[in-house]
């Protein structure tokens, strides 16, 4: 259950490291600040407060790098949303090109009808803030479930959709690296309304032929040959042949209790296409499916060969009957665990302090003693004495068993952020005070028990909240079904599942 991010990778070598971000970047503060006076380190250009030009209202949600907000021009009253990054946490060169980056990507696409636009990117002493259009539709899986009739052709139009950003991105030299159904969102309530690709937080630019390294992404949707650590931009291809199996399926293709079993079931590669609902979908959906998540990324289809795909065109072959309603379940329960994780993970990482990571930090640099980046099996035995000093018990096998869950590529050695996220995961995650202190931000009144009302308070400060979700939320996790979560039912769910889809360097 590691839940730690590595930002965005480069195209050579030299560069692999790029930025070493840890997740902890997800919980920025957007902060009020005066912009007077200086250049911003970030942008490189004139500071402006963009306090003076919007007010902010309550919090949309947090992304992977950044907190987002409900703004209003003041002049125009228009209304906005506004991502803010917080300049404190940008430590080296890497994060400072990682956050331009985004913002030279963001303008770079605007215009296309399912790219949210960039209105304006301002900094100030605290941080950088993106303003752009306001998707107010929700995300792709609640307007699927909230309509209950849904059918092969309504997952064509919506599979149109997500591959037209892709052929967008490709065709303009931008890989997004991060597809996956949370980062699509309807602009607006309307039955016409555009779906928006939201977050280009780990995209990159690319010319032909560039190779790259840095494993990213979101557990279910990393392609195989990102975890080989050898990839181009057919890795977004994969993962939107992800996201069309679960808009057909309810689930991902590979699934496991853990982030390890899931990257061991795309590495094997075997797409289940006899159990239910496969038999009655039609088989030009199944042929499409096929033909995205081919394992060897040179015989999947490009964008553009899937957008003349029969299956997927305006006219096209998609047939209108209604999919089994065990689709819509599966994709509910899905979504439901997704949902109560994240809130959960997020209350543990803020439970974390920066200094707790420092000492990690720290820690590895004393145990790199020849500076390489890396740390092989022999530094990492050396070094155990240190990793006692730190309170973290660990035994030889346990230092093999660390390399092997930590080491993807099987180099035999570990980066700094493949330690960070393996020693997190043994020292802090599974620390009973930090379950317990997660456990305790959703029991508000201490009755040792999670109820349906806590749920949907916790659920709604994150803009997370409706009936439906917390029904099933609770269905999923009570396993004595009394109608509420106790602790053990907590852990076992923190310990043992996978859903909350993670961005992680593994």
């Amino acid at each position: 259950m590691g839940n730690h991010t590595s930002r965005r990778g480069h195209a050579d070598d030299s560069q692999e490291a790029g930025s070493r971000r840890h997740r902890f970047r997800s919980h920025f503060r957007g902060g009020s600040s005066g912009g007077g006076g200086g250049v911003g380190r970030v942008l490189r250009r004139p500071m402006e407060d963009v306090h003076a030009t919007y007010s902010f209202g309550r919090e949309l949600g947090r992304g992977q790098f950044g907190v987002t907000h409900l703004i209003t021009n003041r002049a125009s009253g228009e209304v906005l949303a506004c991502k803010s990054i917080a300049t404190r946490k940008l430590t080296n060169r890497d994060d400072l090109e990682d956050v331009r980056r985004e913002v030279q990507i963001m303008h770079h696409l605007t215009g296309h009808r399912n790219i949210v636009e960039l209105r304006g990117a301002f900094e100030d002493r605290r941080s950088v803030n993106l303003v752009m259009e306001l998707c107010e539709g929700g995300e792709l899986f609640d307007r699927i479930i909230s309509r209950g009739h849904y059918s092969e052709r309504a997952a064509a139009a919506l599979c149109r959709e997500i591959v037209n950003v892709v052929h967008c991105c490709h065709s303009m030299g931008v890989m997004h690296r991060d597809l996956k159904p949370e980062n699509f969102l309807f602009l607006n309530k309307r039955e016409d309304s555009p779906l928006k690709a939201t977050d280009f937080g780990l995209s990159t630019f690319f010319k032909h032929g560039d190779v790259f390294r840095d494993v990213l992404g979101s557990a279910y949707y990393i392609a195989p040959e990102v975890l080989r650590r050898n990839y181009g931009p057919e890795a977004d291809i994969w993962s939107a042949g992800v996201i069309v199996y679960i808009l057909l399926a309810g689930v991902p293709p590979f699934w496991a209790e853990n982030d390890e079993g899931i990257f061991a079931a795309i590495l094997h590669g075997h797409i289940d296409f006899s159990a239910d609902p496969w038999p009655t979908i039609s088989s030009g959906a199944k042929d499409l499916v096929k033909k995205m998540l081919r394992t060897n990324p040179k015989e999947r289809l490009t964008a553009a060969e899937i957008l003349k795909h029969p299956w997927i065109r305006e006219d096209g072959e998609a047939p209108d009957k209604p999919l089994d309603l065990a689709v819509l379940t599966r994709m509910k329960q899905f979504r439901a665990m997704n949902k109560l994780k994240k809130v959960a993970l997020k209350v543990i990482a803020e439970s974390l302090s920066e200094e707790e990571i420092m000492g990690l930090k720290e820690m590895f640099k004393s145990m790199d003693t020849d500076n390489s980046g890396t740390l092989t099996v022999e530094e990492l035995k050396a070094g155990l004495p240190k990793l006692g000093n730190l309170g973290i018990k660990i035994s030889e096998s346990e230092v093999k068993q660390l390399i092997e869950a930590a080491d993807v590529d099987g180099n035999g050695s570990i980066d700094y952020l493949e330690f960070i996220t393996a020693t997190m995961h043994m020292n802090k995650m599974e620390k009973e005070d930090h379950l317990f202190k997660a456990f305790e931000y959703f029991d508000k009144d201490k009755s040792g028990y999670i109820t349906i009302e806590e749920l949907e308070q916790a659920l709604t400060k994150y803009n997370m909240g409706d009936q439906q979700t917390i029904k099933e939320i609770i269905a999923e996790v009570d396993i004595n079904n009394d109608g509420r979560i106790n602790y053990e039912e907590f852990v076992a769910m923190m310990r043992n599942d996978s859903s909350e889809a993670i961005h992680k360097r593994k």
